[in-house]
């Protein structure tokens, strides 16, 4: 079993910025897909930004120019700088990767627990 650990969450003032990052809790043969979700009260999750094995990047229309989402596939992580942050900011940010065990090649996605963002003054 896989566990992704995400850290950089915390209180931030509006316009300001902040890091996420995510890696696995063990060594995997591979990662496809790397991306980030929020979730933020009474809202359904939502997609911020996700990006491929060849760098191939997408990102949720409210988030475009302020965040941007990169990955080390040496290192298996994947990062979320988020510039100015508004308070519609404020969420759970989830991390998600797409494993594939060497053994089967099956693709197993798994999802961090989740770490807070507040944007507020």
């Amino acid at each position: 079993q896989v566990q992704l650990v995400e850290s950089g969450g915390g209180l931030v003032q509006p316009g300001g910025s902040l890091r996420l990052s995510c890696e696995p809790s063990r060594s995997v043969y591979r990662i496809n897909a790397m991306g980030w979700y929020r979730q933020a009260p009474g809202k359904e999750r939502e997609l911020v930004a996700r990006i491929t094995m060849d760098g191939d990047t997408t990102y949720a229309d409210s988030v475009k120019g302020r965040f941007t989402i990169s990955r080390d596939n040496a290192k298996n992580t994947v990062n979320l700088q988020m510039n100015s942050l508004k308070p519609e900011d404020t969420a759970v940010y989830y991390c998600t990767m797409g494993v594939v065990r060497a053994a089967t090649l099956y693709l197993t996605n798994y999802w961090g627990k989740g770490t807070p963002v507040t944007v507020s003054a």
